[in-house]
């Protein structure tokens, strides 16, 4: 993990093409800007998590389903 110091208005660059820049500090909060390209999805780890995990039950639920209609086509053959 690669840990700066930046102040407020600095800004650090991730690959040419993404830029986070500190906007304000409060305490025990920093709140960062982020300018990216549109193709590029940023979300905040706890909803990164609960979307991870949203997929691999629709996942699972469409293979058990998947099994469930192999199944059925097997016992009506």
């Amino acid at each position: 993990m690669l840990v700066l110091s930046r102040k407020k208005g600095e800004s650090i660059i991730i690959d040419d093409h993404i830029e986070v820049t500190i906007l304000s500090t409060d305490a025990d909060v920093i709140k960062i800007g982020i300018s990216a390209p549109k193709n590029i999805d940023i979300y905040r780890k706890e909803i990164y998590h609960a979307i991870q995990l949203s997929n691999q039950s629709a996942a699972v639920n469409t293979e058990l389903i998947q099994d469930f209609l192999n199944e059925k086509q097997e016992q009506d053959q």
